[in-house]
């Protein structure tokens, strides 16, 4: 008998040490987009470093797919993504209300930094090419990506600067790793592929034969595009960037931007934003195209709110931060 209450006592003891030393273990998501863009690899890898320094503290941050920038505004109003990875475009449409969010602002978006560029990649199989630049894909089945992605808004959006749309194509909806299978089976002629370079898709692309190449946007087509949103600036796909790439090619890019709400405590983001800059080395072996997060380049093409934490940050930095790039929860005094 006082064996089994020993037994019995031992058991309550555990229950009661394990409810007092260990919490529960908070879970935070950072929304990106398809698993074969840039968005996905890079939110991950966020997430293991931020996970990594909070480990002590039972936190952990996962990157989870979605459908992209779209959806990830969607999901942070739901609080089931407390971070995500948008599009210029798309966060500066929210945060004003304007474009798709007409009306309808998210006034507790904020920005955190501009973390790479985000590359324009219009990919058509070569026997539709007669330009060889993003015209092209005039009469052709093409793929705009995800419906409620930021990739199927910015392609709507550079084709109203070239008079296309969707009815001046065979739209289809594909995500990125679809859109390269859909052209290798001969069921799509090209697709829209925004990421930073290299892109997984097109690499694969480009490495297993697909006889499909990636357009380019003149300057008079950027400049056109411009007038709908002025969100692009003219970028140059390196040669050798992928497979049998010869030379450069001329396209077009606006920035990624790591956004948070202001639900998040400043010290939070704050800690997060250093350990991102801090730990370079890491997030260079992320992905390529994380060797282009810099602390020079951090508020480039922002439009977004910072988060106070991220501003008392690149104000400890000495970064020179645009007014309108001020925390609307900031006192005059702080600012």
């Amino acid at each position: 008998m006082k064996r089994l209450i020993s037994l019995f006592t031992i058991v309550v003891l555990c229950f009661t040490l394990s409810a007092c030393n260990f919490e529960k273990k908070k879970v935070y998501n950072i929304a990106t987009a398809s698993t074969g863009g840039t968005y996905y690899p890079i939110g991950v890898g966020m997430g293991q470093l931020w996970t990594k320094h909070y480990k002590e503290k039972n936190i952990k941050f996962n990157g989870t797919s979605s459908a992209g920038s779209v959806e990830n505004i969607d999901l942070m109003k739901k609080g089931e993504a407390e971070f995500s990875i948008l599009q210029g475009l798309i966060s500066t449409m929210a945060s004003e209300g304007s474009g798709i969010y007409e009306g309808k602002p998210y006034k507790d978006l904020r920005s955190i930094a501009m973390i790479w560029p985000n590359v324009e990649h219009f990919v058509l199989m070569d026997s539709d090419i007669k330009t060889g630049t993003i015209s092209d894909i005039e009469g052709k089945s093409f793929s705009v990506g995800p419906r409620a992605s930021g990739t199927e808004i910015s392609t709507v959006t550079m084709m109203e600067g070239l008079k296309l749309t969707k009815e001046n194509i065979r739209a289809e909806y594909l995500g990125y790793d679809d859109t390269i299978s859909a052209m290798r089976d001969g069921r799509l002629a090209g697709g829209s592929l925004p990421a930073g370079v290299p892109v997984s898709a097109i690499t694969d692309m480009t490495a297993s034969g697909v006889k499909a190449s990636i357009l380019e946007v003149t300057k008079e087509q950027l400049d056109a595009i411009n007038k709908v949103s002025e969100a692009w600036y003219p970028y140059t796909i390196k040669k050798g960037t992928y497979p049998k790439q010869t030379k450069d090619i001329q396209t077009i890019a606006q920035p990624n931007i790591l956004v948070t709400t202001n639900k998040i405590s400043e010290q939070q983001v704050y800690d997060m934003t250093k350990l991102l800059y801090d730990n370079k080395k890491f997030m260079d072996g992320v992905h390529n195209s994380a060797k282009e997060m810099k602390l020079e380049t951090a508020l480039e093409g922002l439009k977004t709110p910072l988060h106070p934490g991220a501003y008392k940050y690149f104000k400890e930095k000495g970064l020179k931060i645009p007014k309108e790039l001020t925390p609307p929860e900031l006192k005059k005094g702080d600012v």
